[in-house]
């Protein structure tokens, strides 16, 4: 779940490419290492709060615990809107990729939308079972991502047009007036890998599980994402890989595999992205109906949202988030087919709307918010093993929570200093300042959700980011409701 929410073949497609288009230097894969060390950092104080604190809401349950309530509740809302941010943005991409595709191979065109009103009927049927059935339907389609960038590493690495050059990977390269571009586009790469904690309830063992699978997502996918980019370097020339990625963009990669492979294997790797967007949609789905679950079920959302179904997925939270996706996707639809706008937008490339819109707009809101909340909770941390005091080394409960929260909240306000470029906006305008705005008036409702709570209903606002434990709202109705409308899954 979580390496298939930072969709790898993604990320190596779209995401180097990017990377060093808009930073215009060779440091990116060194900047995935150091991303890596931040993140690790992170998860040393995240992980070992994890084993006081099992909550679908994971993040809101530990700032919550960590912060105070009112904060936990501000977090909550910013996740809520992070999460569907990045899961709907990516409907953009893979609406558009499927439409192109099946045109360019078959002649056959089609709406970009009516690709991802199906992929949504897809999505949603798998995100009210079982999550071990999403598991498995991921587990196959990661498991190709990574085989696929293999192939792709090792024809880069047989290529080689300037030889196997280490220039990407001088510190020089990364250390420079870029750091901060590359910091900021490279850390979108590993969204998703926090939300271990998120499956806390539905793990046999979470103590162990959880922290034994963000370790080893963050290692895997920093070294990963190092050594393709690397390759990509290689593949191409340290010379040209700038130059190639501006002017070919995400394509460069299967322009390549075309002239150093086959047209065949180029199609291949081509699905594969496609359903490595898929994956992608499924794991953050997944992620929005837990956090609704959490919520619902401490009566901070309506207590409605924490049904589960006989399986025991929340598949309250899961229908809310499927409808939340098909009202936003029909509004891009609308607006940039029916009423013009993608044509007054962006003339010839209108075609390109999906994804200079719904995907940029959102997923980069998305990550945004992430990295606000990853900051918050890594102070959670400090706070929490504060009135929890022995067992564990100041290490874990201090120097590494601090550094990272420090880090993570210098990387948030760089994200938004840059945000008209990672928007790909040569000046600001209304989207500049409204896209981080929903994540700020967010935080701010949460807030003010929670004063109100703590006056008129303190019972509830007394549980807050407490759902799993015994008195808990939701766990003191079992007896009367069943297990299966408000246990945990």
């Amino acid at each position: 779940m979580i390496i298939a929410a930072s969709a790898p073949l993604t990320v190596v497609a779209g995401g180097v490419t990017t990377s060093f288009a808009v930073t215009g230097s060779l440091g990116v894969p060194l900047g995935f290492l150091l991303i890596a060390v931040i993140l690790t950092l992170f998860a040393v104080g995240y992980t070992a709060m994890g084993r006081f604190i099992t909550n679908a809401g994971a993040f809101y349950a530990y700032v919550a615990q960590g912060l105070g309530r009112p904060l936990g509740v501000g977090g909550s809302l910013v996740a809520l809107v992070s999460y569907n941010a990045m899961q709907v943005g990516i409907y953009g991409l893979f609406g558009f990729q499927i439409s192109v595709f099946l045109e360019a191979k078959l002649g056959f065109a089609s709406p970009w939308w009516v690709w991802v009103f199906l992929c949504i009927i897809v999505v949603a049927v798998l995100g009210v079972n079982r999550v071990d059935l999403s598991a498995k339907v991921l587990g196959v389609l990661v498991a190709l991502e990574f085989i696929a960038v293999i192939l792709f590493d090792i024809v880069s690495f047989t290529a080689s047009p300037e030889g196997v050059s280490a220039a990407a990977l001088n510190p020089n390269a990364l250390f420079g007036p870029a750091l901060g571009l590359i910091l900021v586009f490279g850390v979108a790469a590993f969204m998703g890998f926090e939300s271990g904690a998120i499956y806390g309830e539905e793990a046999k063992d979470p103590k162990r599980t959880v922290p034994r699978a963000t370790y080893l997502a963050v290692a895997i996918i920093g070294l990963f994402y190092a050594f393709s980019a690397w390759a990509f370097s290689v593949g191409i020339g340290p010379s040209q890989i700038v130059q190639a990625s501006q002017e070919a963009g995400p394509d460069l990669m299967f322009v390549f595999m075309t002239e150093q492979t086959s047209v065949i294997i180029a199609d291949i790797m081509t699905i594969l992205f496609i359903t490595s967007l898929f994956a992608a949609l499924q794991a953050f789905h997944n992620a929005v109906a837990r956090y609704l679950y959490s919520l619902g079920r401490e009566g901070v959302m309506p207590h409605a949202f924490s049904h589960t179904s006989k399986s025991g997925a929340p598949w309250a939270g899961s229908v809310a988030q499927t409808i939340i996706a098909i009202i936003i996707v029909a509004g891009f639809a609308l607006t940039g087919d029916a009423f013009g706008a993608a044509d007054a937008m962006f003339g010839e490339l209108s075609f390109l709307y999906p994804v200079l819109t719904m995907f940029t707009w959102l997923t980069n809101t998305g990550a945004a918010g992430l990295v606000l909340l990853m900051a918050l909770t890594a102070f959670a941390v400090i706070g929490f093993f504060r009135k929890r005091p022995g067992g564990l080394s100041a290490w874990t409960t201090v120097v590494a929570p601090f550094v990272a929260g420090v880090l993570l909240a210098g990387m948030f306000v760089m994200i938004l200093g840059n945000f008209p470029l990672m928007l790909g906006q040569e000046e600001p305008d209304a989207t500049t300042f409204v896209l981080p705005g929903m994540i700020i008036a967010a935080f701010v409702i949460g807030l003010a959700w929670a004063y109100v709570l703590r006056v008129k209903k303190p019972h509830l606002y007394s549980q807050i980011g407490h759902g799993t434990e015994p008195g808990a709202y939701g766990t003191e109705l079992i007896g009367v409701v069943g297990v299966e409308e408000t246990g945990a899954p």
